[in-house]
């Protein structure tokens, strides 16, 4: 997460801020920036739309370990693909490094069956809430790094290739670090399973064969969705609406992780003792969608920070919370299975948001797909509460 946190400052620089020192387009080609910063935001998601459930499958049949190893290593190779290609100003290299990063960035939902697998169902909250909270000091420390590591002020030779340098040795201190430290926790291998190469598109068909969870992936979808319209083009609209340098914005996102990380382990454990997931989820998507709303409203940046609270500090109950429910609806024998779709589901619903809100960006305001993601995560919160009675 320190590695996918560290990205946050530098993208929009490369291709929404033509104003910024490291824009690798012509200034006059601002719009066609907008556009291919849309596209190459959903190709992330869109190889792991593809490759997530056959990790998350790969996971079940040969363990957790391996799967992690080889698929952090992949991210380090992506990072430095990336490097190469901003030093070069190679558009098409861009795109080619964020897809490898997807094809091998699927491992999210390996590492929550590796938690699920080794903790009891009473605690899984509260060790999603710290593994969340974890998460939360990569988006603190990563976009602040971002930022720091691409001022030249600071280090003359820091440019917009070094934080995907670091993140790349990151990456290889991670790999090293699973190579002696990480035990498999899959004890049941299903060696004689077979894995579907081909089976993202029959994973979104297959999630309504889980009758106790399908509504569950209906929510998590159009959450993310909206959720992804926010973070697809809010560093553009600070960047253009108060002028922050990716320093700025490392700066603010390090600020949003804090109350996450709050929300995580203060929260979060509070809550889960005295309610159950599925009730805290009830409430955390509607002050979720209000909270992010209210930052469209802010006039100068003092004012947007005052305003993350009643926005990171519900997102970070959600995170957990909806973690937490989904493990515990599914079966022990399918869950890396079950959370590979859900990763699947969530790649799709952050891959179809840039392609839209690149076109709307463009043609009508690099704030409107804000207005969109609050829509879309109350209607979220809807469509959860309708059928939450069925997740007790």
């Amino acid at each position: 997460m320190l590695g996918v946190g560290i990205l946050i400052p530098i993208l929009p620089q490369l291709l929404g801020v033509p104003t910024s020192q490291y824009f690798l387009l012509d200034p006059s080609k601002a719009d066609l920036g907008l556009f291919y910063l849309g596209l190459l935001t959903a190709s992330y998601p869109l190889a792991i739309f593809f490759a997530s459930p056959i990790l998350g499958a790969l996971s079940d049949k040969f363990g957790r370990r391996p799967i992690l190893l080889i698929s952090i290593f992949g991210t380090a190779i992506s990072y430095i693909v990336f490097a190469i290609a901003i030093i070069y100003k190679n558009i098409p290299l861009l795109f080619i490094s964020r897809i490898m990063d997807g094809v091998t960035g699927g491992n999210i939902a390996v590492a929550q069956a590796a938690v699920a697998d080794t903790t009891a169902e009473k605690d899984r909250t509260r060790i999603f809430g710290i593994m969340g909270a974890i998460w939360g000091i990569g988006f603190v420390l990563g976009p602040y790094i971002g930022g720091k590591l691409t001022n030249h002020n600071l280090v003359s030779w820091f440019s917009s290739s070094t934080p995907f340098i670091f993140a790349a040795l990151i990456s290889l201190i991670n790999v090293v670090s699973i190579y002696f430290f990480f035990s498999e926790t899959n004890l049941s291998l299903q060696k004689t399973k077979k894995v579907d190469y081909f089976g993202a598109i029959k994973n979104i068909i297959k999630a309504n064969s889980f009758p106790t969870i399908r509504r569950l992936f209906l929510t998590v979808f159009i959450f993310t969705a909206g959720f992804t319209f926010f973070t697809s083009f809010f560093n553009v609209y600070v960047s253009r609406k108060f002028n922050f340098t990716a320093n700025d914005v490392g700066n603010f996102f390090g600020f949003v992780g804090v109350c996450i990380i709050f929300a995580q382990l203060v929260i979060v454990p509070a809550i889960s003792r005295r309610c159950a997931d599925w009730k805290t989820l009830r409430y955390a998507y509607f002050f979720t969608a209000i909270g992010l709303a209210l930052t469209f409203f802010a006039k100068k940046p003092s004012v947007l920070y005052f305003l993350v609270l009643p926005f990171a500090i519900p997102y970070g109950l959600l995170q957990s919370n909806f973690t937490s429910l989904i493990t515990r609806k599914a079966d022990p024998e399918r869950r890396g299975e079950v959370l590979g779709i859900n990763t699947s589901i969530v790649s799709l619903a952050q891959a179809i948001p840039p392609l839209l809100a690149g076109v709307v960006a463009a043609l009508i305001s690099p704030w409107t797909p804000m207005a969109i993601a609050a829509i879309l995560i109350f209607i979220a919160g809807i469509v959860f509460r309708k059928n939450a009675q069925n997740y007790a």
